[in-house]
């Protein structure tokens, strides 16, 4: 039976969708080594931010289909080894948006009226309403640094409340800033000119520690910053430095570069100015609900061999691209598995040209499947969407895209994969027709129109009388069926193709008594 590990608390509507398809265990707690000891035995793995997916987990995952981080961010999971082994991740990406936008404007009102401060103060019996004169927000500018989906939406409450709104983010168009009322701004600047700013970014190699020294020293004295999103993209010593020292007048933390929270961090000897939080951005009940709902569905149905909503790595690949494109996406992998068995050979590239309505399409999926049907063959099980492309990068096969969006041979265009390779080059060209079914429409520049069917014959040969008649009587003498053939050529008595479709996989000795017919010059047995 299939097995989910559960190794983080997760809420139990998640567990009760799981457990539509699988045995759920929940063993929340685990060591390193007690985590690889069992994961071999799993399909799924579900966690959130507590469980550590090394490699190491990955590799001893030997059944490891998928793995579900049930919240925004995947840094806990080594997604490269993940990739490497063909295993999905997933993760929530709008499960948690709403709290994490909430807690940063809790925090950022915190700040504007010394709420945090001000509660110690009181119920210790102090009543000092001349030390809390806070500030208000409405007029003042916000920095938002990433306008992804929860700096959007903090973006939008704060035009809300009558702030100015400045952003930085590299990816965002001028267009799409105006729709949201932003004004698009350089990061030096944003930091020199914000009253307050709230950074709304992935922890990365370029992202650790960018609020520095450096960029603490730009801002103005009287400004706030607010970090909700990942621990390290502060440097903590420094603004620990900057608040003690009055160079900025005071942050809000709910994330650190270590958590929990060391006993002899920097950020317990700020003197005033600081609220901390223990990582509560997405804790409330609704936002548990949401991601465990979410990242189970998208569990279950990879596991019932359904798309997910959400891959990490496989980027373009999303459940509606893959709904939307479910024939062309079938097109691509036949194309591939038939290019691969054509070949025959060391592939060391491949061209994908895709026509009309094709070139219309995100590219990105359609060259994905092509490299799955093309390493099919060789990979088996082993390769999938997941993989595809990091499996040819590392067989050195060099992938080349090229769109005409002119539609001339079908209304609804094609798709044509050239392979070239240590036994010379092949070209395939499919279509999808408007009933969806799919057609193979040359091979190797030779015009055909035929359906894929599990078992076919490819072959290329003189175009002389007899040579048909020769090759049916051959495979009727080896008991093959056959169960549609056409013949493709350009000039009568020249070279042509002859596309065979038979009930039955030709056996290695039929092979050799196809090779020997007079004319034949190629022959090649396909499964797809």
């Amino acid at each position: 039976m299939t097995k989910v590990l559960v190794s983080d608390p997760i809420d139990k509507a998640g567990i009760e969708i799981l457990s539509q398809v699988a045995q759920v265990d929940q063993r929340v707690g685990l060591s390193s080594d007690e985590l690889k000891r069992i994961i071999g035995d799993y399909e799924g793995l579900m966690i959130r931010s507590g469980t550590q997916v090394t490699s190491e987990v990955i590799q001893a995952g030997e059944k490891l289909r998928i793995i579900g981080r049930a919240g925004v961010g995947v840094d806990n999971v080594d997604v490269p080894a993940a990739t490497q082994r063909g295993v999905l991740v997933v993760n929530s990406p709008g499960g948690n948006t709403i709290a994490a936008a909430e807690h940063t404007l809790a925090l950022l009102l915190g700040l504007s009226r010394h709420v945090a401060q001000a509660h110690a103060s009181t119920t210790a019996g102090g009543w000092d309403r001349k030390k809390y004169v806070g500030n208000e927000l409405y007029k003042k500018v916000l920095g938002v640094v990433g306008l992804g989906k929860i700096g959007s939406h903090v973006a939008k409450v704060a035009n809300a409340m009558g702030m100015e709104v400045i952003a930085y983010d590299p990816f965002i168009s001028a267009d799409r800033a105006q729709q949201m009322q932003v004004h698009l701004s350089e990061l030096e600047d944003l930091f020199a000119k914000a009253d307050y700013i709230t950074l709304h970014l992935p922890r990365t190699s370029e992202t650790e520690n960018l609020v520095n020294e450096s960029l603490l020293a730009k801002m103005k004295s009287s400004s706030r910053l607010v970090n909700c999103a990942r621990g390290g993209i502060i440097d903590e010593n420094a603004l620990a430095q900057a608040i003690n020292s009055g160079v900025i007048a005071g942050a809000a933390l709910d994330v650190y570069a270590n958590e929990p929270l060391s006993e002899d961090s920097p950020l317990r000897k700020v003197n005033d100015g600081l609220i901390l939080t223990p990582h509560l951005g997405a804790s409330t009940a609704e936002a548990q609900e949401n991601v465990a709902i979410d990242v189970a569905e998208q569990i279950r149905d990879v596991l019932l061999g359904l798309p997910a909503r959400s891959a990490v790595n496989i980027p373009g690949l999303s459940a509606e691209i893959m709904d939307s494109l479910k024939p062309h996406l079938q097109l691509a992998e036949t194309l591939g598995l038939l290019a691969s068995q054509l070949s025959g050979g060391q592939i060391q590239e491949l061209e994908v040209r895709l026509q009309g309505e094709f070139a219309q399409h995100p590219s990105q999926p359609l060259v994905v499947a092509s490299l799955k049907g093309l390493l099919t063959n060789a990979l088996g099980d082993r390769i999938n969407y997941v993989n595809a492309s990091l499996e040819a990068k590392g067989r050195g096969i060099h992938v080349l895209e090229v769109k005409d969006e002119a539609s001339r041979d079908f209304a609804g265009g094609s798709m044509q994969l050239i392979t070239r390779g240590d036994k010379g080059g092949h070209s395939v060209i499919g279509a999808v027709f408007a009933d969806g079914d799919l057609r193979i429409t040359s091979i190797d520049e030779f015009p055909v129109n035929v359906s894929p069917s599990r078992h076919m014959l490819f072959t290329r040969h003189r175009d002389m009388p007899g040579i048909i008649g020769k090759l049916g009587s051959l495979l009727g003498e080896y008991n093959v069926n056959i169960a549609s053939m056409q013949v493709g050529r350009r000039i009568v008595r020249g070279d042509a193709v002859m596309v065979l479709s038979i009930d039955d996989p030709i056996p290695a000795d039929l092979l050799v008594a196809i090779h020997s017919i007079d004319g034949i010059q190629e022959a090649h047995p396909v499964t797809l």
